[in-house]
């Protein structure tokens, strides 16, 4: 990660592009270009058969100046800094505060890609690039420009880490129905990113949320707890909570019947009359005694 301040004093963490990234972008975009350069010269060498040495060799350096030279200056500055492989690598070029470059930085970027990129085979942009802390060629120096990385691997599901044992349980009568939304993102974001920041800015940022959070519910922060601490135990009371609730519905969806209304009563069992010796078979369709008290010792209305 490489940081850059813009004009307005705002750092950018910016990731320069590798060399072999570049390399490969490199690569892409010459064999495109001198694969085009190559089926416009024969084009040009059929069409200008009946012409002179002199007009044919204006077209030739023409052609060159044009495709090998002027297409990628021209896509650099029309897309603003992506070329066909850089696209494919996910690089960009920027500007050195992190903006858009223009016409001027890629007509720099050609004219010198030139030199160190086709006249020395790339040699000189490589050495230039292994020497330079942020990767750049010589033509990156002179236009004031840098490549970097836009698609950088990013952290996704990372869980917040539980409170310490001796919290779990503490804030259960805690009243949770006043912290907004916002603030507990807030709250979820340090949990989960702490461990990146700076110790007295990590510090500072959990004893305002901490703050924020006892004036919501509030109940002030518990003397000798950490605030970093006491906001994952109360994120971990509001998660417990979430799922008693999610639990509990459930087990009130497993009551309802089929067509969301009360599911049908359970018929209490009647006792079987005993009698002594082999039990008598007694059919379905067989009145049942109403008037004797069921097993649950639930009685019928009369």
């Amino acid at each position: 990660m490489n940081e850059l301040v813009t004009g307005d004093a705002v750092v950018l963490g910016l990731r320069p592009a590798k060399l072999p990234s570049r390399a490969l972008a490199v690569v892409i975009d010459l064999v495109v270009v001198w694969a085009a350069y190559i089926v416009v010269s024969i084009v040009l060498t059929i069409a200008t058969d009946s012409l002179d040495t002199a007009a044919v060799a204006a077209l030739a350096v023409a052609s060159f100046l044009l495709i090998p030279v002027g297409v990628p200056i021209a896509v650099e500055t029309l897309s603003h800094g992506r070329s066909l492989g850089k696209l494919a690598c996910g690089l960009r070029v920027v500007r050195d505060d992190g903006g858009p470059i223009r016409f001027r930085h890629a007509l720099v970027r050609g004219a010198m890609g030139v030199v160190e990129l086709l006249m020395s085979f790339g040699v000189i942009a490589c050495v230039a690039s292994l020497v330079s802390a942020r990767g750049r060629r010589v033509g990156d120096l002179f236009a004031g420009t840098l490549v970097v990385r836009e698609r950088v691997p990013t952290d996704r599901g990372r869980p917040v880490p539980p409170p310490p044992p001796w919290l779990v349980g503490r804030f259960s009568e805690l009243d949770l129905s006043s912290v907004p939304d916002d603030l507990w993102l807030a709250i979820r974001q340090y949990l989960t990113r702490m461990g990146q920041l700076d110790a007295g800015v990590g510090w500072s940022m959990s004893q305002r949320l901490a703050d924020d959070l006892a004036a919501r519910t509030g109940v002030p922060l518990p003397p000798g707890v950490p605030p970093a601490a006491y906001l994952a135990a109360v994120v971990n009371e509001r998660q417990a909570r979430d799922s008693r609730r999610a639990f509990g519905s459930a087990a009130a969806a497993a009551t309802v019947g089929p067509v969301g209304g009360p599911a049908p009563a359970m018929r209490p069992p009647q006792p079987r009359p005993h009698v002594v010796g082999q039990p008598e078979a007694v059919p379905r369709d067989a009145p049942q005694d109403v008037t004797a008290p069921p097993a649950s010792g639930f009685a019928p209305p009369a």
